[in-house]
């Protein structure tokens, strides 16, 4: 199963890529959690469309240093830039730990860190 998840994984962040918030909720219970600690709590896939569309910015640009997988739970961690409203480009790093049952995503807790510069290489580490 930790294939499967991966692959789920990996759609989920080309979702987020492309802006595609219903891509993303298409892999998603309808009961899913989405904690981005320090910052928001959505609960299930409405409230999660109503917060994504409430930030009103271009999506994020990111890479996938690695997807980790085991049993039903997988981990994404990279590196991401946003665009602030006044244009300036702020880079982040970010960790997803995503929780699976019967095939679709019912929690996701995201932890962001601003950071001071964007790594230039892909490491895989």
């Amino acid at each position: 199963m930790s294939e499967k998840h991966k692959e789920i994984v990996a759609k989920a962040d080309a979702a987020f890529a492309e802006g595609s918030v219903e891509g993303f909720l298409s892999l998603c219970a309808e009961d899913v959690e989405w904690t981005m600690v320090g910052v928001h709590i959505g609960k299930g896939k409405d409230a999660i469309r109503k917060w994504l569309a409430s930030m009103n910015s271009k999506p994020p640009k990111f890479t996938s240093s690695n997807i980790i997988a085991e049993g039903n739970f997988a981990t994404s961690y990279g590196d991401m830039t946003m665009t602030e409203k006044d244009g300036k480009v702020v880079p982040y790093s970010y960790c997803d730990i995503y929780r699976f049952r019967d095939g679709k995503i019912v929690d996701l807790r995201s932890f962001v860190i601003k950071t001071e510069v964007m790594r230039k290489t892909n490491s895989g580490t």
